[in-house]
């Protein structure tokens, strides 16, 4: 908002600023003037050395550089030994030389056109590249940590990322205050007012669990400060302002106007600033003459979250190898019982909690689980292990489908309330689950910065339904699927997206699976080389991965392993809505057993199996749709003839097991059979990957619904007939006779 009355701007200056605050002792003024200095000489060199190369330069508001140390100075000398920032790209690489302090011939080299890169990933650009720096603050004397962190050209998506990661760290340290961590967040003006998720990070502010304790944010705003040059040193903004940049040219520059001044008020003599503009600029000759001598672009020296006790010196895991996932059967029932019980006295619920917590004790006896049990274990024997685990989404305390209810309510007093897993283990770790606002972009964000501050913890964001991840699109393409690739760092956040087509309309049914596996980075053409161990290797080598499962257990080992991998990616699990009350969706404690681990396939165990030769159809599926098929086909009474075999790890797909699959069964025909779309849901991810598995001798034919706009129908009628259709192509073995292949 622009306000053009000179009383109503005076009036708020009165509310707002101190009187007086900006009386400077001539100590202050000369510390002013020195950095006024460097802000302003860096942009002249990087302009003399490189006047073609694009940088986001600060001109016009050099300013930017003695606030931010002012402002930093001001909150280490009240106890701040952390600050975390996130800025947009202008001024970034002055911001990293003149406030966190990166070396110099790090940044020059940056410019170099024949640095070659490590073999790290893609890289980024410059100035989207972050840092991490402890240092002592020369004005207090205190050790201070700054962290920069990188971010694309989205300009505020940072935002949230920033105030995850300063949550985190406040969280780890018990800093409740926000006494010792603290966040910055710089901002253009247009940019501050336009974009929703700077909204979406402010309503996060005072929720219990998200709540940083406040942050500053500094808006550069262009009507004020100004941009000598256009968006970047290569626009012609005389093109669209002529009078404007006009104007913005017969300005002096603010460190002549500063210098003057200062000097006539016998602050400094022109001798002693002309000294600190040469000492500057010879150490800015300097930094450019020792760059020359790097060859190899290392991201790694840029990384703002490192984690240096999970990998070896040179940023590597530690082994290759994970860890059975399996559990003790005295840690199942211990979780069991706890998760079926009211661990306070005189703590009274509600009646239907009641009869969920008496179900779960009847599975419980019978060394069963479902959904929610299964979540329960995993959570419960990873806090139980020092992990700490953070839950976040709309309405994750019950859960949206009402089946979870880790927040139990006193329903005689008012805001009594009682979270069962922290009262699992004597000296377990913390289990935080909480309701956000009712945002994606915002929190998906604040969980992905949250994710970074430690590899020891477990932290997912759970989306009301999953195609609601649409609005987080933005944190999904520019931090999670690529982040590892152009900032060297790991992240093992966990999305959960609920998934399933159950005639509920089409916002409430489809995750979009094939988003996901489009940004998958495996190579389907490609057979891979059978060598250590397989799994853990195709692990490490993808960007994400992405899960579908199919059981209680084998989600509980998957949200394990994802914790004892010992390197960190992002999974993206579609869970079920239907199969959380589903009858067969039940898993036996002993698919928890100690060794056992997670089934990236879960092959057929009926009768098809017993006689393999014999068998005329292979349906291979993921997800809900198993048990819609295996229904059917007890219909039918067609057990020996048809296999039905679920993929559960999608990507990176397990070729291995695959290929063991297609060979027991090789006379029969393959089916990809899913309930999605034809041009939606994991076909076109699959079906390459499986002619590469066969070396293209053979079809693999797909039953599912008929290609389409949206992803699923709003109507019921519609929705039966269209599965009805599916399922009987499935069943009927001569669907695909004298198709061409």
């Amino acid at each position: 908002m622009f306000i053009n009355n000179v009383d109503q701007c005076q009036w708020i200056r009165q509310k707002f600023e101190t009187p007086g605050i900006m009386q400077f002792t001539n100590a202050e003024k000369r510390t002013l003037l020195a950095r006024l200095v460097r802000s302003t000489r860096f942009e002249d060199f990087l302009a003399r050395k490189w006047s073609s190369e694009k940088r986001f330069g600060l001109e016009g508001c050099e300013v930017l550089i003695p606030a931010l140390k002012t402002i930093i100075d001001k909150s280490s000398a009240a106890g701040i030994d952390s600050v975390i920032m996130g800025m947009p790209h202008r001024g970034r690489l002055n911001v990293l030389a003149n406030v966190v302090r990166k070396d110099l011939d790090q940044i020059f080299c940056q410019f170099d056109p024949k640095l070659e890169a490590a073999d790290e990933g893609s890289g980024d650009v410059k100035y989207h590249l972050g840092m991490y720096h402890e240092r002592i603050n020369r004005e207090t004397d205190k050790n201070i940590t700054l962290s920069l962190m990188a971010n694309p050209s989205h300009l505020e998506a940072v935002d949230p990322v920033v105030q995850g990661k300063a949550k985190a760290e406040q969280f780890y340290r018990g800093d409740t205050q926000g006494k010792k961590v603290m966040s910055i967040l710089m901002h253009g003006d247009a940019a501050f007012a336009g974009q929703g998720v700077v909204y979406e990070t402010f309503h996060l502010s005072e929720l219990p669990s998200y709540t940083t304790h406040g942050t500053v944010h500094v808006v550069v705003n262009n009507q004020v400060c100004y941009r000598r040059f256009g968006h970047n040193e290569m626009d012609e903004p005389m093109f669209t302002q002529p009078l404007m940049y006009k104007q913005i040219r017969r300005q002096e520059h603010v460190l002549k106007k500063y210098s003057d001044k200062l000097i006539a008020e016998g602050v400094v003599t022109l001798q002693e600033f002309e000294e600190e503009v040469a000492k500057y600029d010879k150490i800015c000759e300097e930094a450019y003459t020792s760059s020359k001598d790097e060859k190899i672009l290392h991201i790694r020296h840029w990384l703002d979250s490192p984690w240096p006790d999970f990998f070896t010196a040179e940023g590597e895991p530690k082994s290759m190898s994970c860890p059975p996932t399996g559990l003790d059967e005295e840690v199942l029932q211990h979780i069991g019982q706890t998760a079926s019980s009211v661990p306070l006295e005189d703590f009274k619920i509600h009646t239907g909690v009641s009869r969920i917590l008496r179900g779960r004790a009847d599975l419980v006896k019978k060394r069963q689980m479902d959904w929610a049990l299964g979540e329960y274990m995993a959570f419960g024997s990873l806090l139980k292990d020092g992990t700490h685990v953070r839950l976040s989404g709309q309405d994750v305390e019950r859960g949206t489908f009402s089946h979870r209810h880790h927040v139990l309510h006193d329903q005689e007093v008012d805001k009594r309330f009682c979270v069962p897993m922290n009262h699992l283990w004597s000296n377990q770790a913390p289990y935080t689950v909480c309701n956000s606002s009712l945002s994606e972009y915002g929190v998906l964000g604040f969980e992905l910065g949250f994710a970074m501050a430690s590899p020891n913890a477990l932290i997912l964001w759970e989306a009301q339904f999953g195609d609601f991840h649409n609005t987080a699109q933005c944190i999904i393409d520019q931090f999670i699927s690529p982040g590892q690739a152009k900032w060297v760092r790991n992240n093992g956040i966990v999305l959960l997206l609920p998934h399933g087509m159950e005639g509920m309309g089409p916002e409430h049914s489809s995750a979009r699976p094939e988003r996901f596996l489009q940004m998958s980075k495996d190579d389907p053409d490609r057979f891979p080389e059978f060598s250590g161990d397989f799994e853990v290797q195709q692990l490490y080598d993808c960007n994400w991965i992405v899960v579908n499962c199919s059981t209680p257990a084998n989600y509980c080992h998957v949200l394990r392993r994802q914790i004892l991998l010992p390197f960190r990616k992002p999974l993206i699990i579609f869970t079920p809505k239907s199969l959380l009350r589903h009858p067969d969706a039940r898993s036996s404690f002993d698919d928890l057993a100690t060794d056992t681990k997670f089934r990236r396939l879960i092959p057929d165990e009926g009768p098809a199996s017993q006689s393999p030769g014999q068998v005329k159809r292979v349906i291979f599926c993921t997800g809900k749709v198993y048990y819609e098929l295996a229904k059917e086909r007890k219909q039918q009474n067609v057990e020996s003839d048809i296999a039905i075999i679920r993929l559960e790890q999608i990507s990176p797909f397990p070729f291995d097991l695959v290929r063991a699959e297609v060979e027991k069964y090789s006379n029969a025909e393959l089916i990809w059979c899913q309930e999605e779309h034809k041009n939606m849901g994991y076909y076109d991810y699959v079906r390459p990957r499986f002619l590469t598995v066969v070396a293209n001798k053979k079809p693999i034919w797909y039953v599912g619904r008929d290609p389409a706009a949206a992803p699923a129908t709003g109507n019921k009628s519609t929705h039966l007939n269209e599965l009805k259709r599916f399922m009987d192509t499935a069943f009927n073995l001569s669907a695909f006779q004298g198709r061409n292949f």
